[in-house]
């Protein structure tokens, strides 16, 4: 049994997690979560064993000075508790780590006995890949989950993916053997342009999760990073005409796949955000600028976004990505940490390139040593 001391009595709490490395294209999940740390001013309450997960060979730990003292920084796993204020107010536990390089059963159980001390009742893990989708465009964000009637009352999908996984699919499905409802958010990140940041898919994360959970985020600056960030890539796209050209042949074939998704469900999920962020004492904000509703940079149109999300495992224009990724850690939407199911051959951020990322049915093409498709 873990006791706790110092943590409070948790009101409705859900447990959000993002680990760094294979399955954390552009840092885009580990990101978001932090983001939340940082927001709603989270406190650490817990932290795991580094000597008992990670390979620090692998991932070494850091030096640095505070007031002329030298300290050491370990790689691990922390969790922190934040409490979200309102008319019904909620907690969160937030779990943000790195991919561990061994004993994956050993982390997943201790996780969980941390969320059955603390009543966690419902478990959120952020992801990201690596895909065939234009930066102009609305980031897709699919949700999974392992189990069928969390399936049907979240409208989520069902995962039917089948080979090798990373943590994110190793704590989703120890979960479900546990009895937690869990969910996997997956952002699909653009595989020519997947160094991080990448705050236009941290962004998408985050207001996927404000519908799941139903609170109200504060987004910060993330909007207006997102904006920046996608200038910055437009720019770097107009010097080069076959990037452009390769942009304009993405953007094409998302459009095609598209055009029915302007679906009154997805109008009224995004006016639903509209008026959540309207809300008295809840301060300014408008779906334009929350990431999923960005303006395309060609037509001046704004496009809503797709109605229901494929599971990771076929998320559109995620199929086959060709083109440079550039990024040492990208996403998976099941990444694998070596293929075993205990992790104890897998490498903490996936550079080993010993097996490389799994290959959906629907053809995802993370990518975690610079090799995009898969």
């Amino acid at each position: 049994m873990i006791e706790l001391e110092g943590v409070p009595e948790l009101i409705d709490p859900v447990m959000v997690a993002a680990f760094e490395g294979w399955n954390d294209a552009g840092d885009a999940a580990s990101t978001a979560v932090a983001h939340l740390d940082r927001e709603w001013k989270g406190e650490v309450f817990a932290a795991l064993d580094a000597e008992d997960y990670y390979d620090f060979q692998v991932n070494r730990p850091t030096v640095f000075l505070d007031n002329g003292v030298r300290k050491i920084t370990w790689p691990t796993t922390r969790l922190s508790v934040v409490r979200v204020g309102g008319d019904k107010p909620r907690d969160l536990v937030l779990v943000r780590g790195i991919e561990p390089s061994m004993r994956w059963r050993s982390f997943c159980n201790e996780l969980l006995a941390f969320a059955h001390e603390l009543g966690v009742e419902m478990v959120v893990i952020l992801g990201a890949l690596l895909g065939d989708t234009p930066h102009t465009r609305p980031v897709p964000v699919s949700g999974v989950t392992s189990d069928p009637d969390l399936a049907r009352t979240m409208d989520l999908e069902e995962t039917r993916y089948e080979g090798p996984t990373g943590i994110v699919g190793i704590l989703q499905e120890a979960c479900t053997h546990a009895g937690v409802p869990a969910v996997s958010l997956w952002a699909a990140v653009p595989h020519y342009v997947s160094q991080p940041p990448n705050p236009k898919a941290t962004l998408a994360l985050l207001n996927r999760l404000e519908d799941l959970i139903g609170l109200r985020i504060p987004l910060g600056e993330l909007p207006e990073d997102a904006r920046a960030w996608q200038l910055g890539v437009d720019q770097l796209a107009a010097e080069d005409s076959e990037v452009a050209e390769y942009v304009q042949t993405l953007e094409e074939a998302r459009d095609t796949a598209e055009l029915p998704e302007a679906s009154g469900e997805a109008i009224a999920r995004e006016f639903e955000r509209y008026l959540r962020r309207r809300e008295p004492g809840t301060g300014p904000g408008v779906a334009t600028e929350g990431g999923d509703f960005l303006r395309d940079s060609g037509s001046g149109r704004t496009r809503p976004p797709k109605p229901e999300q494929p599971g990771p495992e076929s998320v559109p224009g995620a199929d086959s990505a060709e083109g440079p990724a550039g990024g040492s850690d990208g996403g998976s939407a099941e990444a694998t940490g070596g293929g075993s199911a205990d992790g104890s051959e897998g490498s903490a951020d996936g550079r080993d390139g010993s097996e490389g990322p799994e290959e959906p049915p629907g053809g995802a093409s993370p990518d975690t040593d610079g090799e995009a498709g898969k």
